[in-house]
């Protein structure tokens, strides 16, 4: 039964037609626990499942009448079964079928999340691999700090994403539950068995002490999760828009042939899936706070959560999974620009291997303050100045040059002994 709900389209899940059937099924498997218990006849379920269908028009036109979806839908539904379909959501209430058909769409979305997300996965690593090497300069407060390679960058995109994924895979097992419990969750009119057989069925596990509803903790940390993910890629588009900037273009988004960048100004290229999927993450994150406030309702239930929900599953799942194909295609073809890299990392004469430097004198026995004093002086030269040489000023420093030889001073000025570790981290990310 629950075969074709395993990768369908996104959009799909979220359809009107989408979830009735996930209406249905629930219905058609709790009759079939019931049968299996002897509490209805298996010819009675025999026949709603042959007969058993609904109209997505016709339930619209019903429930326009009744004011009250899951009554309409069972009226469309005994229309075509009959006589047998009094059989049908027998002991139930109405968040029996409504609870556990949404935990069968969220399951099928996260099953399509998970999947992308295994796609920029193995994107970024392949980045990370390629650019292993790819020096560049790395930035604190967005200044000039000390030397990186951009597969470093990335490397920390890339265990960002695999925190990401071992979430949702264990918010994947909490959100896969059911309930078939009654009117307040008491099982008053159904038995805890017919519950057990259908979760079964269903591929869900019973709900471990349910109200009218299963409890919105398990949603509002859902839908947290999949706002952290966006969270996460809105921190790479970020990153994206910055080395893009006109003066720092270290990386750019792919521009493809024929495509236009301003209306007014021809030459510009300009990092819109980026921004893109920074606005779309501001959307998810909204949502998060709305399934928290879910959380608190009246009693053993009331439904104002049921408002925010029909808005804000089918908007997360869908955004996340777009944000995940957008930046999936962003790094796979992201241009990289090594010799812009190595430009700015030498800019100001080397400013950023100051602490490199001060160390050196430090160990030749220099005072730390005084060789702070020493070194940010001919920093700040070098920063002040236009075409400033910071390496030029340190080896024309008398203080610098009675404690340190050329070659020493050489040792200080190379990106290399910034990197000599990162094989450790590569390693620990199989890259």
């Amino acid at each position: 039964m629950i075969e074709r709900y395993t990768l369908p389209e996104m959009g799909k899940i979220w359809t009107d037609t989408y979830k009735l059937q996930t209406w249905l099924d629930v219905e058609i498997a709790v009759c079939e626990a019931q049968a299996e218990l002897g509490y209805i006849p298996q010819s009675a379920v025999d026949e709603i499942k042959a007969k058993a269908k609904f109209d997505p028009q016709r339930v619209l036109e019903i429930e326009a009448e009744v004011r009250h979806d899951v009554i309409a839908f069972l009226t469309n539904v005994n229309e075509y079964v009959g006589d047998a379909g009094r059989y049908i959501h027998l002991g139930l209430t109405s968040s029996d079928v409504l609870d556990t058909a949404l935990a069968l769409q969220l399951v099928a979305s996260l099953d399509l999340i998970l999947e992308q997300l295994e796609k920029l996965i193995q994107a970024i690593r392949y980045q990370a691999q390629q650019h292993r090497y790819t020096v560049m300069v790395g930035r604190s407060h967005g200044i000039h700090a000390e030397p990186i390679t951009f597969g470093f960058k990335l490397a920390g995109w890339l265990a960002e994403v695999l925190r990401n994924r071992d979430r949702l895979v264990r918010v994947a097992q909490s959100i896969a539950v059911g309930k078939i419990s009654g009117a307040v969750g008491t099982y008053a009119n159904i038995d805890p068995k017919v519950e057990a057989i259908a979760c079964q069925k269903l591929g869900l596990e019973p709900d471990t002490a349910s109200t009218q509803v299963i409890s919105r903790d398990r949603h509002a940390e859902y839908v947290q999760q999949l706002a952290l993910l966006a969270a996460s890629l809105e921190r790479f588009a970020v990153e994206i828009r910055n080395l893009q900037r006109t003066d720092v273009l270290e990386v750019e988004e792919y521009f493809s042939k024929g495509q236009k960048g301003s209306s007014a100004m021809p030459h510009k290229r300009n990092p819109i899936r980026s921004e893109r999927l920074t606005g779309m993450a501001r959307l998810v994150r909204g949502h998060a706070v709305a399934a928290l406030e879910n959380v608190a309702l009246w009693h053993e239930r009331d439904i104002s959560h049921s408002s925010v929900e029909r808005v804000a599953f089918p908007d997360c799942c869908i955004l996340t999974h777009f944000m995940l194909k957008e930046t999936t295609d962003l790094v796979k073809n992201l241009l990289v620009y090594p010799e812009n890299m190595k430009r700015n990392m030498n800019v100001y004469g080397g400013v950023i291997f100051s602490q490199k430097v001060l160390l050196a004198l430090v160990e030749k026995g220099m005072n730390r303050e005084e060789a702070y004093r020493v070194v940010q002086g001919s920093a700040h030269q070098a920063w002040n100045t236009e075409g400033g040489d910071f390496e030029k000023l340190i080896r024309a420093d008398g203080q610098v040059t009675t404690l340190l030889s050329p070659e020493e001073i050489d040792q200080c000025f190379d990106p290399q002994q910034h990197l000599s570790n990162l094989a450790e981290i590569y390693s620990r990310l199989d890259i």
